[in-house]
Parts: C-alpha cells; structure tokens; sequence
C-alpha cells in the first residue's frame, strides 16, 4: 500500500502546482537556513580527535602576582599560556606518553624557483610529539628526530601546499629551503590536513578555524635563533632584562603546552604532578596567589575558550525559529490543498476506505512533498554555504556540508513536512461522507 500511496503523492504535485510548488520553496528556505546555520555549528563544536581527546590535557597554572587576583574566578588570557622556564620543566619532566610545547612563527620564504618571488609564511615551532599527538598526516618523510628537538636542528616539515609552490609536485624530503632567512633541510611534507577545529590554535591570532599552518621547525631550533613569535604575550611587568634573552628568563606567557596520557584515567596522576610542581615552585618565590592548577582535556579546553559562542547557538535557535514560521505557513497551504479534495475523501469513505487508510494515504503524500523541498532545500544550503565560505578564509574552513549534515537534510525536511501535515491530514479524516454525497 505504502509504494500505491507514494505514486498517488507523486501525482498529486501536479495537482494545484502554484500551491504545491510555493508549499515545497516554503519548506525548502526553511530548511535550508537552518541546515546551513547548524552545519556551520556543527563543524564548529565538532571533536577533532574523538578517540584520543580524554587523554589530551592541557594545564593551567597562575604565575601572575598577587595584585589584583580574586580566587575562584574563571582562568584568564595570560594564566592559558606558560613562560619558557615553566614550559621547560614540563618538557623535562618525562611526565605522560608525549609532550609538546609550541609557539606561532612566521617570515618571509625564498623560493629557490626564479618564476616564484619571496613571500610571507606561517607555521608554528613545536616539538616532534606534536606530530603523534595531534596525528598530523604525513605525504612524505617523517618528522624530524628526536635528536634534532635536543640539538635545535635547523629541519623543516612543510604543508603540501607550500613544498608544491617551492618544489612543485615531487618529493623534496632532503632539500634545503630558505625560511625565515636560514636554509633548512626538509625532513617531511605533511598531506592536506582537514582538522576542524585546531585545538592547538585556539590561542593566539590565526584561532582555531585558522588554514593550515605553512610550515614547523623545531621549538629548539627557533629558540636558539631567537624567532620572535607571532602571537599572543603578556608580561605583566615581570620582563626585567632586555633582549630575547631576557624574556626567556622572564615571567612572560607566550607558550602553549599540551601532555598526552595513556588513558583518561591518568588524570589524577598528571594533576598530582602538577600541584607538586607547583609546591616547588612557591619554595623558589614562584606562583604567589596559590591558585588552583588546573587540567582541561581536549573538549573542555575549546569550551573554556568559547570556540563556539553564544552568538553561534543564539544563530542557530533563530533559524530553527524560522524554519517553525516555514512550518506554519505550510500548515495553512496542505490546509488549502486538502480541502479542496474533501469530495473525493467522502467518495472514497462511502466506498469503505477507513479513516486511516485516508490518514496514510494523505500523511505519504505530505512526506513527498517534504521529500521534494529536502532536495530543493539541499540545493539552497549548498548554495548558501558557498556564499558564506566566501565571506572569509575562516569561514570557508567551517562552511561545508558532511555525510551527516547531508541525510540531516532530507530527515528535518521530511520530518517538518509530517509535522506540518498531521492537522491538514486529521482534518481531512473528518470529512462526512454523507454531507459529501449530497452535495455532489
């Protein structure tokens, strides 16, 4: 019976087709603005590494002074990030599977090819585990050794993009390019890295639906060259010696630092060390405002820092808004459409049919209608996303339909158009054959 009431659904769209054709656009700009609002969202609050992101921690300690601190209040910008001299203990500390610590680089790049001018780059200055960490995907090599993070080695790990502007499409692996002014050998290309969010750029000034990072030497490496960074930093008044130096020595944050445990379960354990760390450090006239020290995994990590805002999820609930307006106004069109055929509902009831033969036969033949303005809707959204993927090269990171999103359409068409056809549906049930007859 389903597939004779489809085809009867199918005909019925050329029935009364300015009414049906204006119910399918209502539903489809409906669904569409809200499709396309929630696929931003959902790329947005997506786990980057759902597998992984219970075991990713990063820390939290206060090393700021005394004045102007109130105890309990939320972390702020400068207590997120670590001086060198506590970043440095982390990293020494053996603590967990892998540690990283990272700062944001950038600089001119001189291509060797005389049909490619010098131009401007990003990349960052990790540790070799931030590659195993955040699971970067190599095209070529490997990354550098652990012996080039100890000596400061001047290696490189190129984005696929930038080796195929400097290189063209082979494999550059052992060839040196020129950055940031030195030569440096190439140790890796990595692949197209799709990673929405960037946990590792929520921090700084690229944020964490920044393009990929151009290129990585080694933290050592650009700390022995004294890179500047290119980022975020606060002092607080505590830089007394000049000089890049002076800054390494000082209490300036300009560091991000991540650990990676075994397990989810060695959280006490990590925390453990850090509050010993912290003791230790207030022995040494460190730490003075005895703030908790503080733990967050992947996820908690983007929701302290707002990744998505209440902006975001404000935008969402006023396109499901509308996309209820979209709803009510079908209601009034299958209302119109329906009644329209309450003769042939009364012909059909005297003849037997049951109220909820009639109540299918009807409700299917909405579900067409829903199933048409899903595929209208879809073609809307797709259309919609590339108008905003253009606004901004952030919002081009976000602005793109997956598999879900995709069946998420056609479910919340269809689903709105049943919703929005159970009263025009029960209101046709009612129709009194003998009213019907007599009037005919």
């Amino acid at each position: 019976m389903f597939n004779y009431y489809f085809k009867l659904g199918l005909r019925s769209l050329r029935r009364n087709r300015a009414l049906t054709a204006l119910m399918i656009l209502t539903l489809a700009v409906g669904v569409a603005a809200s499709v396309s609002t929630v696929t931003i969202l959902h790329a947005m609050s997506g786990d980057p590494l759902p597998h992984k992101s219970d075991r990713l921690f990063a820390p939290v300690i206060d090393i700021l002074p005394l004045q102007g601190y109130v105890p309990g209040n939320k972390p702020e910008f400068p207590q997120l990030q670590l001086s060198y001299i506590d970043a440095r203990n982390f990293m020494a500390s053996k603590v967990g599977v892998r540690r990283t610590v990272m700062y944001g680089v950038a600089g001119p790049v001189e291509p060797a090819r005389k049909d490619v001018g010098a131009f401007y780059a990003q990349g960052m200055a990790p540790t070799r585990d931030f590659f195993a960490m955040f699971e970067a995907p190599f095209l070529y090599g490997e990354p550098w050794r652990d012996a080039d993070d100890a000596s400061g080695a001047d290696v490189i790990v190129l984005s696929q993009a930038l080796s195929e502007k400097l290189v063209g499409t082979g494999n550059p692996v052992g060839q040196r390019v020129t950055v940031l002014g030195r030569p440096y050998l190439v140790t890796g290309v990595l692949a197209t890295w799709k990673m929405v969010p960037r946990p590792y750029h929520i921090i700084g000034s690229k944020g964490a639906f920044a393009a990929e990072d151009e290129f990585f030497i080694p933290f050592a490496s650009a700390i022995r060259h004294e890179t500047e960074h290119d980022g975020a930093m606060s002092c607080n008044g505590d830089n007394n010696s000049p000089g890049y130096q002076g800054m390494l020595k000082s209490g300036c944050t300009w560091l991000q630092f991540w650990f990676e445990m075994a397990g989810s379960s060695e959280r006490s354990q990590l925390q453990q060390y850090l509050d010993a760390y912290a003791d230790e450090q207030r022995k040494l006239g460190r730490m003075v405002r005895h703030a908790p020290n503080r733990l967050y995994d992947l996820n908690e990590w983007m929701s302290l820092l707002e990744v998505v805002d209440n902006d975001n999820r404000l935008a969402a609930w006023l396109a499901f808004g509308f996309l209820l307006l979209c709803l009510v106004n079908t209601i009034g069109l299958l209302l119109a459409k329906f009644s329209v055929r309450a003769a042939e509902v009364g012909i059909r009831r005297a003849l037997g049919a049951t109220r909820g033969a009639i109540f299918s036969q009807f409700l299917i033949e909405t579900g067409v209608i829903g199933l048409a303005g899903g595929v209208l809707g879809l073609l809307l959204a797709f259309g919609a996303l590339a108008v905003v993927s253009r606004q901004s090269e952030q919002l081009g990171i976000v602005a793109h339909m997956d598999v879900p999103m995709l069946l998420l359409t056609f479910a919340m068409a269809v689903t709105a158009a049943l919703l929005a056809g159970l009263l025009p549906t029960w209101r046709a049930c009612q129709v009194t054959p003998a009213i019907q007859l007599k009037s005919q």
